[in-house]
């Protein structure tokens, strides 16, 4: 897969490319209500953030409206709507990016297809009541994630007999549904999951032979920006995390990730510059 057709613009994964979060929900771990006031979403300032982000290289922008942090609570269909559908539509407008919508709702999916979405991104991998039906009749690439349980409890003791192969065997069984409903091959990115469902060991025995996960034959996706796995092993608070952000960012790209999903975007960007630049020297 050379290249995403992302509805009305398109991406060549030859090299990774980076995608900014925006998250406009009032309870996201490291960022959350940064764009609410009194209630209410604040259009220009989320606005001003993704200019800023495709500004320093990031050719996607994730907008989230349902935070999945461990705990999180669960939002309401119409909420949801108008926390995520408007903003694709501004950024739509104004910004020539690829529009990624992090949402596991079939609605939330149409709507935001209607308005410029080119990606979803489901952190439940599609398995919402009527979310594969959705996904396909958008004809949008998707990225499915490997999590353990629901936001509400997958940190609750997440056990695994070898986390890798089971993280596989996922991604196999989720594949076949939706190539059964049509959804080709080609639209399809993976998510191993980090953060969702994984102790920070198994996180890092995910990370170690990421390359493995290559031979399944589908391109991957990785979020692992400003994630507890580096506050445990750093000592970090999360917004001191820049460091170990970045390192994974690089394993992973080293390791074949086509999309790398970060808060910081320009830091990660002139790394994979640098490491870009280092891997065609001559």
């Amino acid at each position: 897969m050379a290249e995403l057709e992302c509805g009305m613009r398109s991406l060549n994964l030859s090299w990774p490319h980076v995608m900014g979060i925006v998250n406009a929900t009032p309870d996201s771990f490291s960022d959350g209500g940064r764009f609410h006031s009194g209630g209410a979403l604040n259009l220009d300032a989320a606005l001003t953030l993704v200019e800023s982000m495709v500004s320093a290289g990031a050719t996607m922008i994730d907008v989230g409206g349902e935070s999945t942090r461990p705990g999180a609570k669960s939002v309401g269909l119409d909420e949801e709507i108008d926390r995520v559908v408007p903003l694709v539509e501004a950024i739509n407008q104004r910004c020539d990016v690829v529009i990624s919508v992090d949402t596991s709702s079939p609605q939330v999916m149409l709507e935001s297809a209607a308005v410029g979405a080119g990606f979803i991104n489901d952190v439940r991998a599609l398995q919402r009541d009527g979310a594969v039906e959705a996904a396909a009749s958008t004809r949008l690439p998707v990225c499915l994630m490997h999590m353990q349980g629901s936001p509400k409890t997958m940190q609750s003791q997440p056990e695994y007999h070898s986390v890798v192969d089971e993280v596989k065997a996922f991604f196999s069984t989720r594949m076949a549904v939706l190539n059964t409903a049509g959804i080709t091959s080609e639209k399809i990115l993976l998510d191993p999951g980090f953060g969702f469902g994984k102790t920070v060991h198994q996180e890092f025995q995910l990370l170690k032979p990421f390359a493995k996960f290559g031979a399944i034959g589908f391109p991957f996706f990785v979020g692992v920006s400003r994630k507890s796995m580096f506050g445990d092993i750093l000592g970090r608070d999360v917004n001191e995390r820049m460091a170990g952000s970045l390192s994974a960012a690089l394993i992973a790209a080293q390791s074949g990730a086509k999309i790398i999903r970060v808060h910081d975007v320009a830091e990660t960007v002139d790394v994979l510059k640098l490491w870009q630049a280092v891997t065609l020297a001559n």
